[in-house]
């Protein structure tokens, strides 16, 4: 009879969304990503090898959905069905971003629930653990019936702008009426008070007014996600109209799909700042564009996660504004 392992060892994977990202969160951790093949066939099956032992480890595998979605998906499913089939001690999924997050709920009759049915295929997979950040709605955890652990950007967020001095005169906008609670939370970390851009759906941007005090003022647009561009170059647009001196937008997750590069770059913002939950390819770069890295608090994650310690660390820091 062999001899049971008396403490396992975490194993850190990193599928094809963003390589980037995880080689910075195993350097983070001292720890090297772990060798697995991934191959896509001609006619788009994916085949999967796991090429070293991972029986009784805990295991962390990274890989955001995002674009392409459906094809990052399922190189998902099949590594977390691999991983089951090799005895993991534990399965870790580190999603930085969830992609169909937006299909939260039935908003129409005889809509799906797709973010929902995402939540249902990684529990049946095999997954023990979610690590996800910066949800589109933080209720999304109640879809998993195993621990979910939602991290936040905003920390990091809030760091990079007092770096720039932009503290004084700053208010924090939201684009829309949904995005009101999270443009307070950062407006609490830099002692800043808040404004809403009115944005109705046929309303065009030159008409659209702004609740708050702007004039004369830097203001920070904020939002979980960049997919078009379009409601964040319309919010500067009327920010602008309202006397706004400066505009940045702020944004976790740069989907920057379409036309979004070129909406931004020809926008009123000075500046764009994203962090790198998804990777930006070197064609969708631009100088306006700031990718901020969140390596540090996912590795900080995986390490309590992985030594059985509380994550509240990472949502009880303080900062020295």
């Amino acid at each position: 009879m062999g001899e049971k392992k008396e403490k396992a060892t975490l194993k850190l994977f990193a599928l094809n969304s963003n390589q980037k990202l995880a080689e910075k969160i195993a350097a983070e951790l001292g720890t090297q990503l772990c060798e697995a093949s991934v191959k896509h066939f001609s006619d788009g099956e994916i085949q999967i090898n796991i090429n070293e032992s991972i029986r009784g480890d805990d295991v962390f595998v990274i890989q955001s959905i995002s674009e392409p979605v459906n094809e990052n998906f399922m190189e998902l499913m099949i590594m977390v069905d691999a991983l089951r089939r090799s005895s993991a001690g534990t399965i870790n999924v580190v999603l930085p971003y969830y992609g169909y997050a937006r299909a939260d709920r039935k908003a129409r009759p005889r809509e799906p629930i797709t973010a929902k049915l995402i939540a249902n295929f990684i529990q049946l997979a095999g997954a023990d653990r979610v690590i996800t950040m910066d949800l589109h709605a933080g209720q999304l955890q109640g879809f998993f019936n195993i621990p979910v652990d939602h991290l936040l950007a905003i920390f990091v967020q809030a760091e990079y702008f007092i770096s720039k001095g932009i503290r004084n005169d700053v208010v924090i906008v939201a684009p829309d009426h949904n995005g009101v609670k999270a443009a307070r939370n950062l407006a609490t970390l830099l002692k800043a008070p808040i404004a809403i851009v009115d944005k109705r759906d046929e309303t065009r941007a030159s008409n659209m007014t702004v609740i708050g005090e702007v004039s004369g003022r830097r203001c920070i647009v904020f939002d979980d996600l960049i997919d078009t561009g379009g409601k964040l170059s319309d919010a500067a647009v009327a920010l602008k109209n309202a006397g706004a001196t400066e505009v940045y937008a702020c944004a976790t997750h740069p989907i920057l799909s379409g036309l979004a590069v070129e909406e931004l770059k020809n926008s009123y913002y000075k500046e764009i700042v994203v962090t790198d939950t998804i990777d930006v390819p070197e064609e969708k770069q631009f100088d306006k564009l700031k990718v901020l890295s969140v390596s540090k608090i996912f590795a900080k994650a995986i390490d309590l996660i992985f030594n059985n310690k509380s994550v509240d660390s990472l949502f009880n820091k303080k900062h020295t504004v």
